[in-house]
């Protein structure tokens, strides 16, 4: 078999990827800038079996994804920031009910509506739970047009294995950004068991009831102690990416579209003699801590650099746990940082560590 190569933009690639990866339906609502998704599947969906409805609103169509899934079809939606906040509510009781989906979140710059320009400023919303209770999304941070695709097989998989919601969490400079991919093959992920699921009463068990509303605290609590133990188990499934760690004096840490900005800077530093290293985590929940903690131990500093006011900072703070000093470097409201101004917070920072490796 001969390898299917194409040049697509990232949201057609994940949209061309669901259907290969035997989505059942789609429900979405048009946003900037990850309309192209809706757009491909409404032409090329429904003459591949799926579903592809276009809902009256957000709150709308993350209710149409609770009762498809629910039903054991293999759903995506997605949206971008202003979107999916709307569906949180949704999202919240999905993940109470155990349902699996795949959700993408094509970022813009915000708060509020602000401005089609991408962005990584709904990091908080995707791994600290983002609605309301104590939940967690399985979150996967793609830096490539080939990720965009690779990751809607992973996040179907995933989310039916852990009975979880799944995020692809990207941003609209990925969605739109053109690049050779090659395509997995259709039909490749195979379908799963869903006894679990509402698809009619058969005489040899109980019927299947789906629900987040728990009246009786003492059954809401065991839902919670179960849907906790899930997320321990979630560890298992953490991904990352290094580069250049054997000697790095400063490792750079930067997950999506600002990992491969980091990546030529921290190319650009080491033609200048700085020892840069890079840590990219590809699950931002569940993050990468220990191979923080364990870069912590041989490195002198670490530069986390986002497309925010600081987002992921916190948690790579809360893994190097005070042992060497984090610093940051964002761009917000859609501006994206260029390899050169990151290499010239490297250069500033390796004169620090100088100083102090002297002293």
């Amino acid at each position: 078999m001969t390898d299917d190569i194409r040049l697509m933009k990232g949201n057609e690639a994940l949209a061309e990827a669901a259907l290969r990866a035997g989505m059942h339906a789609y429900f979405g609502y048009p946003i900037t800038p990850q309309s192209e998704i809706l757009e491909y599947l409404a032409v090329h969906g429904s003459k591949r079996g799926a579903v592809v409805l276009q809902a009256e609103s957000e709150l709308a169509a993350i209710n149409m994804v609770y009762g498809a899934a629910g039903a054991g079809a293999r759903v995506m939606i997605t949206s971008s920031s202003p979107g999916i906040s709307l569906m949180q509510e949704g999202i919240s009781y999905m993940a109470s009910a155990e349902i699996p989906f795949l959700i993408a979140n094509v970022q813009r710059g915000g708060p509020g509506l602000g401005t089609i320009q991408p962005s990584q400023a709904d990091y908080f919303q995707a791994t600290k739970g983002g609605g309301h209770g104590d939940y967690r999304l399985l979150v996967l941070a793609p830096s490539s047009v080939q990720e965009m695709a690779d990751f809607a097989f992973l996040g179907f998989r995933l989310a039916e294995e852990y009975r979880i919601g799944a995020m692809i969490l990207t941003d609209g400079a990925l969605g739109q950004m053109m690049e050779k991919l090659v395509l997995p093959p259709d039909g490749s992920l195979r379908q799963t068991e869903k006894p679990w699921a509402t698809t009619g009463k058969p005489v040899f068990r109980e019927r299947n009831i789906l629900t987040s509303l728990f009246i009786q605290p003492e059954k809401m609590e065991e839902v919670n102690l179960k849907l906790q133990a899930k997320y321990r188990r979630l560890h298992e499934e953490v991904r990352f990416e290094t580069f250049g760690l054997d000697d790095a004096e400063i490792v750079l840490v930067a997950f999506g579209l600002s990992a491969r900005i980091s990546q030529k800077a921290m190319e650009l530093a080491r033609e200048r003699g700085i020892r840069v290293g890079l840590v990219r985590p590809i699950t931002l929940y569940p993050f990468p801590t220990a191979i923080l903690a364990q870069v912590a131990l041989t490195t002198e500093a670490f530069l986390v650099v986002e497309m925010n006011a600081g987002q992921m900072l916190e948690d790579v703070e809360l893994a190097v746990r005070g042992m060497k000093p984090v610093f940051f470097k964002g761009r917000m409201g859609g501006m994206l940082p260029s390899p050169e101004e990151v290499l010239k917070e490297i250069e500033t920072l390796a004169s620090k560590v100088a100083v102090e490796v002297r002293n």
